[in-house]
């Protein structure tokens, strides 16, 4: 008998008419005679509403009570899908991550998993009972609740499916698949069918925001099979799996950005053992993401860093890299929070050449100067003015030949 994890996301389950809409998928899943489970968002914009709540209250509130706070969300959803399901005859029940064996570490509104004890939700599956579990929660050695993050839904469905052995996890959307670009920018774009674990987790990281780039970490680890699909509309969505299941096709996959991002540059550093350390250390103790790197030494003995963070975090680690910098010596420190990665993906790079050569032509052609570059076997990222995102993923979309065919321009 086939198994699948069903994750649906907040506009899944958005109000009583998308839980009605999601009962439906989730019963013909049951008449079908496949083992279903099914982990769900809190309501869309649920989350936001109950931060804002507690902000109201105290804008720097306890991590720990807003973990608290915030998985509520998904309670409500949990509840309000079975009981729509078990008016219609199917036995279903929900329950929390706590209920469902999700444990954790103790990063307060960041957890990670450490395993998922699921003999109960096992049981329950084999029976014929549909478990519905609250995504994006679970508890930690202490019998607190955490959260995952943002996104973390995706993370605990994928988390349950292997802990399932399913066959498939389903993660239902407002989205039909995984497309070769933001259609909103690019009309051309076309959906992808099938998309490799490495190529899915670079479009996440760089932007593209149909799926947590932990969960397809997890999913690549365990080798799970993800179904990216909507909940609106009954087509097949994209397949996420591995990269010999993929067919040969060309050099790119997709192009993806990214606006939420930063630039800080330090300058003239004493060049000796140690600074890179010195600079990132306090950074990393901040908690603060490090992105594109670049190091520029001069024959005057002093060297230039630039590096990228999320914008969001661009005002603190400016405060840090400002009182290191007079520790080290440096010259000067530069900000500027108006630019944005635009990278192009695709597992085919490492068969074709050329690729970095077309990427760096075609930005030329439209004037857009690149200001940091950074690649990896299947991917090559560059850092622009923001102003030029729009323009630079439309051109380098239409020079690797990524427009679909009849598509209006």
């Amino acid at each position: 008998m086939k198994r699948v994890v069903q994750k649906f996301g907040g506009t899944s389950v958005g109000n009583l008419e998308r839980i009605q809409a999601t009962a439906d998928i989730v019963e013909r899943s049951v008449q079908q005679g496949i083992e279903t489970a099914v982990v769900v968002s809190a309501m869309s914009g649920e989350t936001n509403r109950l931060i804002g709540l507690a902000n109201a209250l105290c804008p720097d509130a306890d991590v720990r009570e807003m973990d608290q706070l915030v998985s509520t969300g998904e309670q409500v959803s949990a509840a309000l899908l079975a009981i729509e399901l078990q008016k219609r005859g199917v036995m279903a029940h929900s329950y929390t991550g706590v209920q469902a064996g999700f444990r954790t570490d103790s990063s307060y509104s960041r957890a990670r998993i450490l395993s998922v004890e699921c003999e109960r939700m096992l049981h329950r599956i084999e029976r014929g009972e549909v478990p519905i579990l609250t995504g994006f929660q679970g508890v930690n050695e202490h019998g607190d609740v955490t959260t995952l993050g943002r996104g973390g839904s995706d993370t605990s469905a994928v988390a349950l499916a292997i802990a399932l052995n399913a066959d498939m996890c389903d993660i239902f959307t407002d989205v039909d698949g995984v497309y070769t670009t933001d259609p909103r920018i690019v009309p051309q774009a076309a959906k992808i069918e099938r998309i490799s674990y490495e190529e899915m987790l670079e479009l996440a990281s760089q932007g593209a925001k149909v799926l947590q780039n932990r969960s397809v970490e997890l999913a690549m680890r365990y080798q799970m099979p993800i179904h990216l699909r909507s909940s609106f509309v009954d087509v097949p969505g994209t397949m996420v799996m591995k990269e010999d299941e993929v067919m040969e096709r060309a050099a790119i996959t997709g192009v993806a950005y990214n606006r939420d991002e930063a630039k800080i540059t330090i300058k003239g550093i004493p060049d000796h053992p140690g600074i890179a350390s010195a600079l990132f250390g306090p950074i990393a103790e901040a908690g603060l993401n490090v992105d594109v790197i670049v190091q520029n030494v001069s024959e005057d003995g002093t060297t230039d860093i630039t590096f990228t963070v999320p914008r969001g975090d661009f005002r603190k680690a400016m405060k840090i890299v400002q009182g290191v910098s007079k520790d080290m010596q440096a010259r000067d420190v530069k900000g500027d929070d108006h630019v944005a990665k635009v990278s192009i993906i695709g597992v085919g790079m490492r068969s074709h050449s050329g690729v970095a050569r077309k990427m760096f032509e075609t930005l030329a052609e439209k004037a857009i100067n690149i200001q940091m570059i950074t690649t990896s076997e299947i991917k090559i990222t560059v850092v622009i003015e923001e102003q030029h995102v729009d323009a630079a993923v439309k051109s380098l979309h239409t020079a690797f030949g990524l427009d679909a065919e009849g598509a209006a321009a």
